[in-house]
């Protein structure tokens, strides 16, 4: 992360050593190793806080769009009339063809003229 390598580490080491002596070095050092491990501690926790969160508002969204599907599946059924179909008709079958009544065709209703061979002399 930092890309720290060994001269520098030992750099850092010897500057240390002189500034706070080799009585208290070893004292600081073992500070300065819990600052750092509370740091750490700390950033992991922030890190898995703001996760969980994106988390949580990637389900809140998720839920707000299945909500609004829902409502506009509500709103088409109650703009669109349903199919009015009876029960007892099979998924691939017409209604008019199982009615008891036969469905007259629209030439039906035009007057039967008789034919040549029909007519009476």
């Amino acid at each position: 992360m930092f890309d720290i390598g060994f001269s520098e580490l030992l750099l850092v080491g010897l500057v240390a050593l002189i500034v706070f002596g080799p009585e208290r070095l070893p004292g600081a050092a073992r500070t300065a190793g819990l600052w750092v491990g509370r740091l750490k501690r700390s950033f992991s926790a922030i890190k898995a806080e703001v996760e969980r969160e994106i988390g949580a508002d990637e389900v809140r969204r998720q839920l707000h769009n299945e909500q609004i599907l829902q409502m506009e599946r509500e709103l088409k059924q109650s703009i669109l009339p349903p199919a009015i179909a009876p029960a007892d008709t099979a998924p691939g079958e017409s209604p008019a063809a199982t009615s008891a009544e036969p469905v007259p065709s629209p030439a039906s209703n035009a007057p039967v003229q008789p034919s040549e061979a029909t007519r009476l002399p």
